[in-house]
């Protein structure tokens, strides 16, 4: 990674005022907000989700409907943000479908397996279709906001193609190479380190409780000195205050971002111990009744083994 985002010649206000057609599928809570952006960035957007009340409300803003999946992909460009890869898989990588799509790109934002994307991209290629792999760091207000940091990889021409649309979702674009597995990779291993924080949190403030002293004013001082930023003091606060609700990011979702990187890892032959410990504490909170809450409640395991009440 260089480090630097993926700015093609151009100014880029003028070339996302020229507006493209732009098939959207996926409309949970962040992509509701992704959506929202491409239309104010004065794309036409035609929209599809498998339940209907998300695109009505995307159509109040402006959005059109899609007829079916097969109009999506008759747009310029294809933008899907969906759960997982059976989800991916099923709906959007049918050869029928990709045989008949017009689409010149599919930016697939979802965090995928390494497996997937690479299958994916195959597929694509064989229907002369640009595949671009574009996950996102950030949760539903900051995908409102148009201020997702956007992992993405592909090829040269397609990124460029595609940047006024990541422009208008994303506060910038980190590009990571021509392979497009290789942006799945960065944000399986961002989204691994996030449980590591998360875990390393709910550890420390059990520990820190257990002898007296209130996870709250650890967390205050942790985040003020030693790990300053989003990551320490958002989830250290919630960790501390056993705020798991609403849920921003659902436990389950992170137990299967921990599963990826475990796939990915032994695929390459890496080891992740850490992994491993995760896996175990989110199947834990799962089996608890925490499916619904947010990944943070991860912490009520570290919780319970120090005998700490509920």
């Amino acid at each position: 990674m260089d480090g630097r985002p993926v700015r093609p010649p151009g100014d880029r206000r003028e070339r996302a005022m020229s507006g493209m057609t732009v098939g959207f599928v996926g409309l949970g809570e962040m992509g509701r907000g992704m959506a929202a952006n491409l239309l104010k960035a004065g794309h036409a957007v035609r929209v599809w989700n498998r339940s209907p009340e998300p695109v009505a409300a995307m159509v109040a803003q402006g959005a059109r409907a899609a007829d079916g999946l097969a109009d999506v992909f008759a747009a310029e460009v294809v933008v899907s943000m969906l759960a997982n890869d059976e989800a991916v898989e099923r709906l959007l990588l049918d050869p029928v479908l990709l045989a008949g799509a017009t689409a010149r790109v599919h930016v697939n934002t979802a965090t995928v397996s390494v497996a997937l994307a690479e299958r994916a991209e195959a597929l694509h290629a064989e229907h002369g279709i640009g595949y671009v792999a574009a996950p996102v760091l950030g949760r539903p207000p900051v995908a409102a906001a148009g201020q997702l940091d956007i992992l993405a990889a592909g090829s040269a021409a397609d990124l460029a193609a595609v940047e006024p649309l990541l422009a208008a979702m994303g506060r910038r674009t980190w590009h990571f190479g021509e392979r497009p597995a290789q942006a799945n990779t960065a944000k399986i291993s961002a989204n691994f380190l996030l449980a590591c924080a998360i875990e390393s949190m709910a550890e420390a403030c059990s520990l820190a409780e257990a002898n007296g002293v209130r996870p709250t004013d650890l967390v205050e001082m942790l985040t003020d000195t030693l790990f300053p930023g989003p990551v320490y003091s958002g989830y250290g606060s919630m960790v501390a205050e056993r705020r798991y609700e609403p849920a921003g990011f659902k436990l389950p979702l992170g137990l299967k971002d921990v599963d990826l990187a475990l796939t990915a890892g032994a695929a390459a032959h890496v080891p992740l111990p850490f992994g491993s410990v995760l896996r175990d504490a989110f199947l834990d909170a799962l089996a608890h009744g925490d499916g619904e809450k947010d990944w943070a409640a991860v912490a009520a395991v570290a919780r319970r083994r120090a005998g700490l009440p509920a």
